[in-house]
């Protein structure tokens, strides 16, 4: 058997002002035919586990091109048909070929182009024919296309939020296709719309049950292959955006049909009460303050870099310094310009200097102030699972006795390295304010005393039924309080 991989993924939000190009990629992941590292990054687990999975078989596994750049804004349209055009000539060069497998995020828009995967999954139809496996893995965040459904023999999604299942779905995805390709199954992948937005944080219920749910149903019923839950992505203004249910059976499309759409409506029926708890800028402060013991961890959940943000709001850090609040660590405000003036001053320099607040309205405004530096970090990095995720040159300054990370690549906070690699030991704060929505989870909550998710500013289109879309449609929950009709009321 003879395969190709490849991967092609990021995450935009249509909202956000820092659009990308090449540059993008290039600072998070860009690596050609055979370069990428021994270690997955989270959209391209596929590529490093079918080296594995292909050695163990004695097969040949063509490797392409491999891109994945942070979440941001519009993707420069030369940028994105320039790599897709890339990988494309890779897999022609590669034919024939007996399947293809891909990493995708599933929720990329460039510029000219609202369904980027969905033009790459055809185009790829197109070079193999009808009768080559295509199949995925795709990031829940995502926006399931009926263009891409129809190009792709299977899909198959990360469970968990925070994503810490990305490579044991990526064997998922090989295990599934090496079934096909030695003749044992037969996929049929049915779709159900469950016509909503929400957020799924599996850290917490109802979701922890739902997917240990489909867990049990895949490892019980011998004609499920897969099931995954597309979660959708809010800061997408696309027309097909929207959580949906994907069932993956064995030559069962009827079975699998009315199993999605059983899964979606318990899923629906569930809306509204998804997501975490959010307090407001005073409550949390307030709160955090109060613990008696530390640290309590501050989620300031909406700058949040992984879902496109700039990652540079100010609002969490302007109250914590009006209130004197001690022992606090922030990690981190992004501010590429005001890292260099620190990297040209020194350690250990004390200067005056402005920060934060630069990118967007409702950040919040720049803090000034006379700063220490502490510590400096050319290509600073942190962990993520067994990966690595790159924050960039990085400047640990102290103001007032608050201990600040400025970073130059933004990146949402995934893990307390952030800290220790600046030289801030993270478990001897009393307060630290992170920038994520849900993935620090799986890490901050080994040292937090506390975890609280805040609602600072408005640097994310957070709020579904009054986010100012363009192209989305109207008929889904929460912009219809019942889209169902009788059979969800």
């Amino acid at each position: 058997m003879k395969l190709f991989t490849a991967v092609l993924a990021t995450e935009t939000n249509t909202f956000s002002p820092i659009c990308i190009d090449k540059r993008a990629f290039e600072a998070s992941l860009y690596a050609r035919p055979g370069e990428h590292p021994v270690t997955p990054t989270l959209c391209s687990a596929p590529l490093t586990v079918g080296r594995r999975i292909c050695a163990e078989m004695g097969w040949t596994l063509v490797e392409g091109s491999a891109a994945w750049a942070d979440p941001a804004g519009l993707i420069n349209r030369q940028t994105y048909e320039g790599l897709r055009d890339e990988i494309l000539d890779q897999l022609r060069a590669a034919m024939p070929v007996d399947g293809v497998i891909l990493g995708l995020h599933g929720a990329m828009v460039a510029d000219g182009y609202l369904d980027p995967e969905g033009d790459f999954l055809s185009r790829v139809r197109d070079i193999v024919g009808p009768d080559i496996l295509i199949c995925t893995e795709l990031d829940p965040h995502s926006h399931l296309t009926a263009k891409r459904v129809e190009a792709a023999d299977f899909f198959v999604a990360f469970k968990e939020f925070p994503h810490t299942d990305f490579v044991e779905r990526a064997e998922d995805l090989w295990r599934i296709a090496v079934d096909v390709l030695e003749g044992r199954v037969k996929p049929v992948m049915s779709v159900f719309d469950c016509r909503m937005i929400d957020v799924f944080p599996t850290s917490r219920e109802p979701m922890r049950s739902f997917v240990d749910k489909l867990q049990q149903i895949e490892a019980e019923d011998e004609d499920v292959l897969s099931l995954s839950v597309i979660h959708g992505f809010m800061a997408g203004d696309v027309p097909e955006m929207g959580t949906k249910l994907i069932a993956v059976t064995n030559g069962k499309p009827e079975k699998g049909a009315q199993l999605a759409r059983s899964l979606g409506m318990e899923l629906f029926a569930n809306r509204g009460r998804h997501m975490m708890p959010q307090l407001t800028v005073d409550e949390a402060v307030s709160q955090a303050m109060k613990a008696d013991a530390g640290p309590v961890v501050i989620a300031d959940m909406w700058d949040n870099p992984g879902g496109g943000t700039a990652g540079d709001a100010t609002v969490l850090l302007a109250e914590l310094l009006a209130r004197k609040a001690e022992g606090v660590a922030v990690g981190t405000i992004w501010d590429p310009i005001a890292v260099q003036i620190c990297m040209a001053a020194g350690e250990g320099a004390e200067i005056p200097l402005r920060f934060g607040a630069k990118s967007a309205p409702g950040t919040g405004n720049p803090v000034d102030g006379r700063v220490t530096v502490v510590k400096l970090v050319r290509n600073a990095e942190m962990r993520f699972g067994e990966s690595f995720a790159p924050f960039g040159d990085a400047a640990h300054i102290r103001l007032d006795g608050t201990d600040i990370i400025l970073n130059s690549v933004r990146a949402q906070s995934f893990d307390p390295s952030l800290f220790s690699v600046m030289g801030i030991d993270p478990t001897t704060k009393k307060i630290l304010v992170i920038k994520s929505t849900n993935h620090f989870h799986a890490s901050f909550s080994r040292i937090a005393s506390e975890i609280l998710y805040c609602s600072a500013g408005t640097p994310y289109p957070n709020s579904p039924a009054h986010n100012p879309y363009r192209l989305v449609r109207r008929d889904i929950w929460p912009m219809m309080e019942n889209p169902h009709g009788t059979e969800a009321a």
